[in-house]
């Protein structure tokens, strides 16, 4: 696509509905001012932390919840602070006592915030089958002290519970009584608040718009009203930025070259590293790839070069696993680390697997359908057919769900891609025996990799971990299930009168978005 200089001049010249109709068909504009504006690029499904899968269903619960301490962002290294706690402290290695803010009270009539709602929201994720149950892992339960102050205990020492359990997604805090008024669960439909913003109005697939909490009493957000605009399309979203739908929004990679040409006028880019983790799941439970000799034909086929120039732009390198690069617990290099196509086809012949057709599953996504692209092409290189099944949002999570039928089952190949946490063990446990038909779509299940999860919780040795850790992704590869592939890059922009805070996961926290 070619721009002239002044796009954003023009797009406005040219009239919002051109943009509008790139984005979304029914999209509505806003008026600017005290409103904030951001983009996410799918809806949300779930706003009960206990069911929370990512996205636009964590972000709505930062603004109309609390948890009992917050995150600051990413580019400034994560730091935490007390939120829905005005205090926090360790007792010791198992204790965490902690004293709720004065003031914070539940919509409804629910009256105010306790210790008992702290309770109730960790003990019915603790030991269930959420998906964040693994952040309770070390947790034994929440003894109440009196309406305002409670102890958590654990059942051993483990330091990073606070950042990995208490922030977000399980985290977040639910009120008691209303959610068993409703049955002790809920999805899109949140019965009680307490947050800074209130859930005011949705229209699916298009927008979301949350109005301050009129009762808040801790300190105000910068805009009284945020407006959160449903856009999956990289492309769509960054033209309609720069006809000023949106204050912020995140963009493909493939944009970076192009915005440094030629910058929309009052507008600023973010270029950070993420957290973000994307890798190829080949399911060992698939019938055309329990060999384990087809699976590592496809990690020698594998074009990694070719994936990172046309999908990432030579933005990022390589990963080696899912623990970040760069980082002092990261693995050093891929035990296949070239590719072999030759080797690929020889393997391919010793299992008898000559003229092999396998279905990938990626996200509709721009850079999702380039990387599937690729590894089609690559793969074919080597006698392997890859036909692409392009899968929206909520149909794509459904799929290795085997709550929701026995498609997790036959699954072939997948483009995945996961926010990280800050810890390594919240990227490397949605690879346990027991994420099998919930996040595992591998169906890797390996005892010594399990041991070695549950051994990195509690050991203090940073030296040691990063062994642990190293171990746990050579068992992954050596498995045959993943082909690891990079950690995107954090891109996006925003008005440059405006400072975003964008947490650990890569999604943006709009109550500590603030004016310069």
């Amino acid at each position: 696509m070619t721009w002239i200089t002044d796009r954003r001049a023009f797009l406005k010249t040219a009239g919002v509905g051109f943009a509008a109709a790139m984005a979304n068909p029914k999209f509505a504009w806003s008026a600017v001012g005290d409103t904030l504006r951001i983009r996410m690029g799918s809806d949300f499904q779930v706003l009960d932390p206990w069911g929370i899968i990512g996205a636009l269903d964590e972000v709505i619960p930062r603004c109309t919840t609390v948890s009992l301490i917050r995150m600051g962002d990413i580019r400034d290294g994560n730091e935490w602070e007390p939120y829905g706690a005005e205090k926090i402290e360790w007792l010791d290695g198992k204790r965490l006592a902690f004293t709720l803010r004065d003031g914070l009270t539940w919509t409804g009539g629910y009256g105010p915030v306790t210790a008992e709602d702290v309770k109730y929201s960790f003990e019915r994720i603790a030991g269930s089958d959420s998906a964040w149950a693994y952040q309770f892992e070390k947790f034994k339960e929440v003894e109440v002290i009196d309406d305002r102050n409670g102890i958590i205990h654990l059942t051993e020492a483990f330091a990073p519970f606070l950042v990995i359990a208490l922030p977000y997604y399980g985290g977040h805090i639910v009120c008691k009584k209303a959610v068993e008024a409703v049955g002790g669960k809920y999805t899109t439909e949140i019965p009680a608040q307490c947050g800074p913003y209130l859930f005011d109005s949705w229209e699916q697939q298009q927008k979301v718009t949350l109005t301050v909490n009129p009762d808040w009493t801790g300190e105000k957000p910068a805009f009284s009203t945020v407006e959160i605009y449903i856009v999956g399309d990289d492309q769509a979203a960054q033209l309609a930025y720069e006809a000023d739908a949106f204050d912020f929004t995140k963009l493909t990679p493939s944009a970076v070259r192009q915005l440094k040409g030629a910058m929309p006028d009052g507008a600023t880019l973010i270029e950070a590293e993420s957290t973000r983790y994307v890798w190829m799941t080949i399911n060992q439970n698939a019938e055309p790839l329990k060999d384990i000799r087809v699976r590592q034909a496809i990690q020698y086929a594998f074009d990694a070069d070719a994936v990172l120039l046309g999908a990432y732009d030579g933005l990022v390198g390589r990963s080696a696993g899912v623990v970040q690069p760069g980082t002092a617990f990261a693995r050093d290099k891929n035990i296949i680390d070239q590719r072999d196509v030759e080797k690929a086809k020889a393997l391919l012949s010793e299992a008898g697997a000559e003229g092999l057709t396998l279905n990938l599953v990626a996200l509709t996504d721009s850079t999702s359908q380039t990387i599937a692209q690729i590894v089609q092409a690559s793969l074919g290189e080597a006698g392997i057919t890859v036909e692409i099944q392009p899968t929206e949002d909520a149909a794509y999570w459904a799929l290795g769900d085997k709550t929701a039928g026995d498609d997790y089952l036959s699954l072939e190949l997948v483009l995945q891609n996961f926010a990280g946490g800050i810890d390594p063990t919240e990227n490397l446990v949605w690879f346990r025996p027991d994420q099998i038909g919930v996040y595992n779509w591998a169906f890797f299940d390996n005892a010594e990799y399990e041991e070695l999860y549950q051994k990195s919780l509690v050991e203090l040795d940073p030296d040691k971990r990063r062994q642990m850790f190293n171990r746990m992704e050579d068992l992954m590869e050596e498995s045959g299930d993943f082909v690891f592939i990079c950690f995107e890059p954090l891109i996006a922009i925003h008005d440059s009168d405006l400072k975003p805070v964008i947490l650990a996961d890569g999604h943006p926290d709009p109550v500590q978005f603030t004016k310069v």
